[in-house]
């Protein structure tokens, strides 16, 4: 067993997946928030108070509203649309690059661990996280 406990392993982990993502969006010039914002029109266009809604948990004490990341993402030529919007064929492609090295990203992180070995970390991790929320 290691001699450094779990919450070591937890943080040092969080740290290199962050930085990971971060190293993947920053190469395109975008940030978390523009991920989130490209993801969730990939996946399902609708509106700003729509985006609002589902990034809100995401969203840091200071921001209010994706709105100001939306209008970034629409100088690229990225994203249509006043109110209903919508990913632009140049969305749609920047999404599908930085997604397969999303995808890549993960891949490095699972390297020889097992489907199921991965299955069994993440029940073991949502356990622990449920006995501490529960009390």
């Amino acid at each position: 067993m290691s001699e450094l406990p779990i919450g070591y392993w937890l943080k040092h982990l969080d740290r290199l997946i962050e930085n990971d993502f971060e190293r993947i969006l920053a190469s395109q010039g975008l940030g978390r928030r523009h991920w989130q914002v490209l993801h969730s029109l990939y996946t399902d266009p609708g509106t700003i108070a729509d985006l609002d809604r589902a990034l809100a948990p995401f969203l840091e004490e200071d921001e209010y509203t994706v709105a100001p990341v939306v209008e970034q993402l629409r100088q690229r030529g990225w994203v249509r649309g006043l109110v209903s919007l919508e990913l632009t064929p140049a969305g749609r492609d920047g999404h599908e690059a930085l997604f397969a090295k999303v995808q890549e990203a993960h891949r490095r992180l699972s390297r020889d661990i097992g489907e199921e070995e991965y299955r069994v970390a993440v029940s073991v991790l949502k356990r622990m996280s449920t006995n501490l929320e529960q009390g």
